[in-house]
């Protein structure tokens, strides 16, 4: 018998993993907090360099509202890290024993806030290597990359982590098992703190971002300071990760970040979880990070 999966947070991230899910035969149920009308009349849209699919409206499970939801086995949440605040009335409704919840969100904390309101045992951490936007039609747009990372949130990685990252690659996402989340969770944020930061302060995409030299000084230094606030924290990442991601991001062209989206669209930016905490870490365990100050007050002002 198929899981029933929940997707808390069907934006562009949760539609295009809930939808390959569902292309693959899972039982996917989307909470749709905003363009639910569109979806049901439309369905789901997805144009992807993996394969564009479609998913009819009879076949797409979409709701209003986590109360008439099914009961879930997994709840996947993709929502932004400024409405975390609805973690409890979203997924409470959706619990029953054994209920796993697995984030797929961006930024420190947000295990730690399920852990709280959940049972930590619940919890599952994710982390999303793609670049996908969702266009005001409602078509998810992914262009590049795709894989994603999931790891336990308690301790190392047990039976039922390994069994979802076979589902996910079973359904054309290519899913690896973390060893340790919080060493994924820092690595990651060695992109997200200066491509997402500064995408979101200065309006420019990421192709801007590492067009010249001192662009790209200044992307290395803000993700030094990001492996020295990790190596503060027991988190020991590679001297040379930070050449990696900017040869990495030379891929996805002129890719808009989620922070630069948001601050384009007047929506709150995903400051707190992204800048804000990391920078707090610094603080709090006398590392400098004169660059990362000066990110986080800028695009507070965005």
């Amino acid at each position: 018998m198929k899981p029933v999966i929940a997707i808390v947070g069907a934006g562009a991230v949760g539609c295009y993993y809930g939808g390959r899910l569902a292309q693959h035969g899972q039982s996917v149920h989307f909470l749709l907090r905003s363009g639910f009308e569109a979806a049901r009349k439309n369905g789901l849209v997805v144009r992807s360099p993996d394969g564009d699919f479609e998913i009819a409206p009879s076949r797409l499970n979409v709701y209003e509202h986590a109360g008439d939801m099914p009961k879930a086995d997994l709840v996947i949440v993709a929502l932004k890290t400024t409405a975390n605040d609805q973690y409890q009335p979203l997924i409470t409704p959706l619990l029953r024993d054994g209920t796993h919840i697995l984030t797929l969100q961006n930024g420190l904390g947000n295990e730690d806030q399920l852990a709280a309101l959940f049972g930590a045992q619940r919890i599952l951490g994710g982390l999303a290597f793609v670049c996908i936007n969702r266009h005001a039609d409602g078509t998810i747009r992914h262009l590049d990359h795709g894989h994603i990372r999931i790891g336990d949130f308690a301790g190392p990685p047990g039976e039922r982590t390994h069994r979802l990252s076979e589902m996910f690659n079973a359904s054309r996402i290519r899913c690896d098992v973390l060893e340790s989340l919080r060493y994924g969770r820092w690595e990651k944020l060695v992109w997200n703190v200066p491509f997402n930061g500064l995408g979101g302060a200065l309006d420019k995409t990421t192709d801007r971002l590492i067009a010249t030299a001192s662009g790209r000084d200044l992307l290395k230094r803000i993700m030094l300071e990001v492996i020295a606030i990790a190596a503060s924290e027991g988190v020991k990442l590679p001297a040379d990760l930070p050449d990696r991601k900017i040869a990495e991001t030379k891929t996805m062209g002129a890719y808009r970040t989620s922070m630069q989206i948001d601050r384009q669209e007047g929506r709150a930016m995903e400051i707190d979880s992204i800048l804000l905490r990391p920078l707090e870490i610094a603080r709090a365990n006398g590392v400098a990070a004169p660059c990362m100050g000066m990110l986080y007050e800028l695009a507070g002002l965005g």
